[in-house]
């Protein structure tokens, strides 16, 4: 009986193998991934061959077909692929497992060598290794022009690469070829602001950066991002040597190689791209948030203030005017309450307006003004009255206040008083500094101003003593705002921090304008403090102590902010430079640093830690590690 059951098993077990076996084959087949614990594949796609073939002469067909040894994909054609001349209908690209298909719809040019960069567009399907630095080359005519000329596109302003930006070659020398014709030869830069133009023929050509928005291939918009040399480019070629070396193994070598190759010069040009400001002139929007102001958005500076003449009322003596620095915003804060109240308020403004021409024409426009909120400052709601008892005391409204002055107070601060509307009448008598000498409070004088700039504020300065206390009060009723509001008393206790806890930084400079000026900045890149440099020199006291980078400005018009370029009139944007280096230094260090400018390449200028266009090669090492972590 026994055997019989042994029996009957193993004749179910011999008809059961066959499905078993099928059904792990098929999982296997299903599986496509790498087996856990095996090797990373990290070698890229490999060309194997192409219709027509490699740097082929006299095709005039628009197909091309590229093929790999593996399955491949693109990553960002539209991005990434730059075909040569420039096609201004854009091919189309396809791919077919081992295989790319690329068809051009632009009619071919005669006896010209087309150039179809990639980029690292191509990767391979499983791990996205991809073939960086790939272009294909053939002729419609009898020869393949060869030279090259590479380089680096950089933001003017910050010395960030600027990735995925148009760089084009004029054959054409006339200034008017940038903003009529297209490109005779094109690239794109990578992630690191690099690019490279091949298939040019020899001679003297104009380079230019485009952030061609349109697609045209030519700077026709003002919003578009540009760059220019003055210099003429000339390709040209020479030999040189490189050393290759054959290993045994990973640690020892067997045979170094002398090998010749072709070096494509220049290969260093640097383009520094702008946007070039909107000085188009037309009025944005106006607005009345509040009854009491209102409030004029221009597009651009102006010399001049508008004409506002009011239609349902006299606007003579109406208003207190708080501008911006260039008066492209302006603010009518209403000064009578009968007026405020009104609900419409109808005026006519007349300013000068850019025409079609691009000429600046007087325009009157007529505006009615409706305030949106009822009042400037917030009310008690329904609920918050009703909630309110019989016998409550009614709260007392001061005029809002914003004080800046700090309980640690650094030895180069000054005190603010911000306030939400403007002030009507001031009392400075009634503002007071005392300052702590041994146990008694000494009253000591100081310098009291309206800010340039924000009429709404008031500063306090004073020469503060290191480690020394200070105390601030401002009497009640010290200030009244246009509305009728006084302020309430005010008291600040104040430390100034010691001399010691900060280090003294001066920088010894070569190379830069007369009328430059740096600025520190922190480790987001923003600006912490700037100073001018003077025969040379350029000194930082009471810094706090960390980590600061430096970026100088060659501030030519010397208007302290740096100014962009223009085409038109064939200026170049300001020069920048940063200082090569992160700094960092304690508390107490009185250090110097010499800086020439001009030592160090602009692409290699700014510190990584800064970049905020990092690599793509490094995101993808980030990516793959962080894979491998989670397997």
């Amino acid at each position: 009986m026994l055997e019989l059951k042994n029996h009957k098993r193993k004749k179910l077990l011999r008809r059961a193998f066959p499905i078993i076996a099928l059904v792990a084959v098929l999982y296997s087949c299903a599986s496509i991934g790498r087996p856990e614990g095996g090797p990373i594949d990290e070698a890229p796609p490999k060309f194997i061959g192409s219709t027509p073939g490699s740097k082929a002469l006299n095709y005039t067909k628009k197909k091309i077909v590229l093929q790999f040894d593996e399955f491949i994909k693109l990553e960002k054609a539209s991005e990434k692929v730059v075909v040569s001349p420039p096609q201004i209908q854009q091919p189309e690209i396809k791919t077919n497992g081992k295989r790319i298909q690329l068809e051009l719809l632009d009619t071919l040019k005669e006896n010209t060598t087309y150039s179809i960069d990639f980029s690292d567009a191509i990767v391979d399907n499983n791990e996205g290794n991809p073939l960086g630095n790939f272009a294909f080359t053939f002729s419609t005519g009898a020869q393949i022009d060869t030279m090259e000329v590479s380089g680096t596109v950089l933001d003017a302003f910050n010395l960030e690469p600027i990735k995925g930006i148009l760089v084009g070659l004029h054959l054409n020398l006339a200034d008017s070829a940038f903003t009529k014709l297209p490109f005779d030869r094109v690239a794109r830069t990578d992630s690191r602001g690099r690019f490279n133009i091949r298939g040019i023929a020899p001679g003297k050509y104009r380079i230019y950066a485009l952030q061609d928005a349109d697609q045209n291939f030519a700077y026709t918009q003002k919003s578009e991002v540009l760059a220019f040399n003055e210099e003429l480019v000339v390709p040209s070629m020479d030999q040189r040597i490189r050393m290759d070396t054959s290993f045994v193994d990973s640690l020892s070598y067997d045979t170094i190689y002398e090998r010749k190759y072709t070096h494509y010069l220049p290969d260093d040009l640097i383009l520094r791209a702008f946007k070039e400001p909107s000085y188009s002139q037309y009025l944005v929007k106006n607005e009345r948030l509040t009854p009491q102001k209102l409030t004029l958005y221009f597009s651009a500076p102006a010399d001049t203030l508008p004409i506002l003449k009011g239609l349902n009322f006299d606007e003579k003596g109406a208003f207190v005017i708080e501008k911006s620095q260039f008066n492209d915003t302006i603010h009518y804060w209403v000064k009578d309450s009968l007026l405020y109240k009104k609900d419409t308020l109808t005026m006519s403004l007349a300013y000068l307006y850019t025409d079609t021409l691009g000429q600046l024409v007087p325009r009157t426009d007529t505006l009615n003004l409706v305030a949106k909120q009822k009042t400037l400052y917030k009310e008690e709601s329904k609920k918050e009255k009703k909630k309110k008892k019989k016998d409550d005391v009614e709260v007392t409204r001061f005029l809002p206040v914003n004080v800046h002055a700090p309980s640690s107070m650094d030895v180069y601060d000054y005190i603010s008083l911000a306030f939400e509307e403007p002030v009507a009448y001031l009392d400075s008598t009634a503002i007071h500094l005392k300052q702590k000498v041994d146990t008694l409070w000494k009253e000591v004088s100081f310098d009291f101003e309206q800010d340039a700039v924000n009429l709404k504020q008031f500063n306090l300065f004073y020469n503060w003593e290191s480690g020394g206390e200070y105390e601030l009060t401002v009497d009640s009723t010290a200030f009244c705002g246009l509305y009728g509001l006084w302020t309430d008393k005010i008291k600040k206790s104040i430390k100034v921090r010691n001399e010691d806890e900060y280090f003294t930084l001066h920088f010894n400079v070569q190379g830069a304008e007369p009328t430059a000026f740096i600025e520190l900045l922190d480790a987001q890149d923003k600006v912490v403090r700037q100073r001018r440099v003077v025969n040379g020199t350029a000194d930082f006291y009471f810094l706090n102590p960390g980590k600061y980078a430096a970026r100088l400005v060659d501030d030519t018009n010397g208007n302290g902010v740096w100014d962009p370029g223009s085409y038109e009139e064939r200026r170049q944007p300001e020069k920048v430079y940063y200082f090569p280096h992160i700094l960092e230094y304690k508390a107490l260090w009185d250090a110097t640093q010499q800086w020439d400018v001009n030592a160090t390449p602009a692409d290699k200028q700014k510190p990584n830690e800064l970049k905020k266009q990092k690599p793509d090669e490094d995101k993808k090492k980030k990516n793959k590690n962080r894979q491998n972590n989670n397997r």
